[in-house]
């Protein structure tokens, strides 16, 4: 039996020493292809700014009697793995000590034509295919910890149901993310083969530039001059 955990974090601001506000967690069993019920906690916080506030509407009164966010406690039955929806924002708040899969990197590689790649948009858009079915009750409210996981818990699912493995895609979020589309500039929205080589070579001397965006410039320009790409 494989158990990878999905987990999902509500937080103060978007990196330390922002605070976790909220878990949760759900977990997949691979082998069975089931979601158990999410798993949801409020952890204690110094502040809660507004704009955090208009996201998931916790308070610092809900979050009054709470402990301060312990890792540990995500980790108190075994996980072989770890998954996030946008791993790299979970992962700014705690070290995994197992295996990390980001089902957002995933998606972007498994999904390219997909309208969104965000938790709640690839939900809808694999509902409507018949790929995924979701108690609608259990993804409510949105920007919620526990909800947030649930849907994240059956992308991963549906992500194993193409073919993927485990191995597959922790190594993929470990990679950059392979975006299929120029996000900036006048070629904003157009494939990578429809942008001229002169901004792909503007992109690569930015020394401001997200390394992201440089390194699917850089596997755009080896693509063209027959190089290797991953």
């Amino acid at each position: 039996m494989t158990i990878i955990r999905v987990i999902d974090f509500e937080t103060t601001g978007m990196e330390p020493p922002a605070e976790v506000c909220e878990v949760g967690m759900c977990d997949v069993d691979v082998s069975a292809k089931t979601v158990a019920p999410a798993h949801t906690w409020l952890c204690g916080v110094k502040e809660m700014p507004p704009e955090v506030r208009a996201v998931h509407h916790i308070t610092m009164a809900d979050c009054a009697g709470w402990g301060a966010f312990d890792p540990e406690a995500m980790f108190k039955t075994p996980a072989d793995a770890i998954a996030a929806h946008n791993a790299e924002f979970e992962t700014r708040f705690f070290i995994s000590p197992v295996p990390m899969i980001c089902t957002y990197k995933v998606a972007l590689r498994v999904w390219p034509d997909a309208p969104s790649h965000s938790n709640g948009a690839l939900r809808y858009w694999l509902e409507d295919q018949g790929l995924v079915t979701l108690d609608h009750v259990r993804t409510q409210p949105a920007h919620r910890a526990g909800p947030d996981a649930y849907v994240t818990a059956h992308i991963l699912l549906a992500l194993f149901a193409t073919g993927m493995t485990g191995r597959e895609m922790v190594a993929i979020t470990k990679q950059p993310r392979l975006l299929p589309t120029c996000p900036i500039g006048k070629f904003k929205g157009k494939p990578w083969p429809e942008v001229e080589s002169g901004f792909l070579g503007w992109m690569m001397k930015q020394p401001t530039m997200e390394e992201d965006l440089k390194w699917n410039a850089a596997r755009e320009i080896a693509r063209r001059s027959g190089g290797a790409t991953v």
